[in-house]
């Protein structure tokens, strides 16, 4: 019999990370799939980097998501932050990221 390894409780299973834009939760796709197709993106040299950006923009964001981040017609600075943040998000270098959902606070 062959041997069987069980590694179901060394995996976390987490669901996609969310960020949260002008009050709209955005859901980030983080599986490891969309990952290795957006690596592979980046890396094509045969790629622009608007044609990558755009490709990265389409597999991290849903449709649904996508329509809501379109409809804020952001300026192409900010609409680049937003894939850049997706992506640090995804692959868990979110620099603000304290485990604990990050408010908007007036004083």
């Amino acid at each position: 019999m062959a041997k069987i390894v069980d590694i179901t409780d060394k995996l976390s299973f987490d669901e996609n990370p969310v960020m949260v834009i002008r009050g709209h939760m955005i859901t980030v796709n983080s599986d490891a799939p969309t990952m290795l197709k957006i690596m592979a993106i980046v890396q094509d040299a045969d790629k622009s980097e608007i044609e990558a950006s755009l490709e990265a923009y389409e597999l991290l964001i849903g449709e649904k998501d996508r329509e809501v981040i379109d409809g804020m017609h952001l300026q192409y600075k900010d609409f680049i932050k937003v894939i850049n943040i997706a992506m640090d998000i995804a692959t868990g270098r979110d620099k603000n990221d304290t485990g604990e959902v990050q408010t908007h606070t007036t004083t």
